[in-house]
């Protein structure tokens, strides 16, 4: 999959079959629509291309009018919706940073700006609730209006329901919010992931509780940055760590931000998801997973986010955790082993 920012370089595709959204957390309505989107640009011999902005626009709205209410909480990183983007088999996205200039361009000016000029736009796929241009003023009798003018095809795919449920981003949003993480996976069709790079903190999880650990190692953790300031989930999950490995870990996660430690600390103030293998690896000796891209999902929440008065308070804590972890660990191996003996009655 090729990935550009913005549409003005020489590699971009000369023509596309597109579809344009914000695509957060890329769930099976997306899916769906996706699938629809490579089988017309099959047809038409173009490749398959995911139009997405970044910031998010409500994030621009937010920050311009100093109201950050507005901006929605964040499902998954660029890093993770780029994925998912390519395991639905697009071919390529654009990624246009969305500032003052492209909130004002006017619903013809996106036509003839970015959809012919830059894109080369054979065919749009767009959601039943596609708005565009500035203030919202495009909708999908314009763009279909402009399709017929200009010599591109325009669609419009129906909301994707499961279970009778609409599902959205904002469906998605509300089950995380809830810890509802077997609703969440539904909703995506996989459960729900967060990836990047192990990054240093102040490696104090190697010293709480060391003796307790029975390791010497205490509660070391991997250290993932969530790039956006408000994630739609928070709290302290039940995990699987991929990409040390041959198998996943199972571990037990903080997302947060984290408020029993320093803010003064070298992630202060960030979002970070702080993950605990209760098998640490011995592979990997004590700095070796930093730099490593590893995929950590969240099963199951256990509780939110707690501020400890101590240290000593914050490792019976986590302590705490470990041991729900486990149990939940035990009980999903035990429910696998049931419907296991089940299929071969």
């Amino acid at each position: 999959m090729k990935i550009f920012r913005g549409f003005h370089h020489r590699g971009i595709a000369p023509a596309c079959a597109l579809t344009i959204g914000n695509f957060d957390g890329v769930h099976r309505g997306h899916q769906a629509m996706l699938a629809l989107l490579n089988n017309e640009a099959a047809h038409r011999g173009v490749p398959s291309c995911v139009m997405t902005f970044e910031p998010h626009p409500r994030d621009f709205f937010a920050a311009s009018q100093r109201k950050p209410d507005l901006a929605p909480a964040r499902i998954a990183t660029l890093r993770d919706k780029l994925t998912e983007l390519e395991r639905c088999g697009v071919q390529q996205v654009v990624v246009l940073p969305f500032d003052a200039r492209l909130a004002a361009l006017s619903p013809e000016a996106f036509v003839h700006d970015v959809l012919m000029q830059g894109l080369g736009t054979r065919y749009v796929l767009v959601g039943d609730d596609f708005r565009f241009g500035a203030r919202r003023a495009g909708d999908y009798a314009m763009l279909d209006a402009a399709g017929r003018s200009q010599g591109f095809d325009v669609a419009r795919m129906n909301s994707y329901e499961v279970h009778g449920l609409r599902v959205s981003s904002s469906a998605v949003r509300d089950a995380l919010a809830g810890g509802r993480m077997d609703d969440v996976a539904a909703l995506l069709g996989r459960p729900y992931s967060i990836s990047g790079h192990v990054v240093h903190g102040r490696k104090l999880g190697r010293e709480l509780g060391a003796s307790r650990a029975g390791t010497g190692d205490g509660f070391r953790t991997l250290n993932l940055r969530f790039s956006h300031w408000k994630p739609a989930a928070s709290g302290i999950f039940a995990v699987q760590v991929f990409g040390l490995g041959d198998a996943p870990l199972p571990g037990v996660a903080n997302l947060g931000i984290r408020p029993s430690l320093d803010p003064r600390d070298v992630n202060g103030g960030r979002v970070l998801l702080e993950t605990h293998c209760l098998q640490w690896p011995a592979a990997l000796g004590a700095e070796g997973a930093y730099g490593k891209i590893i995929r950590v999902e969240l099963l199951h929440k256990l509780h939110d986010e707690l501020k400890y008065d101590s240290l000593d308070a914050l490792t019976a804590g986590i302590a705490r955790d470990c041991d729900a972890a486990r149990s939940f660990f035990a009980s999903m191996h035990a429910e696998t082993h049931r419907q296991t003996t089940r299929d071969r009655i």
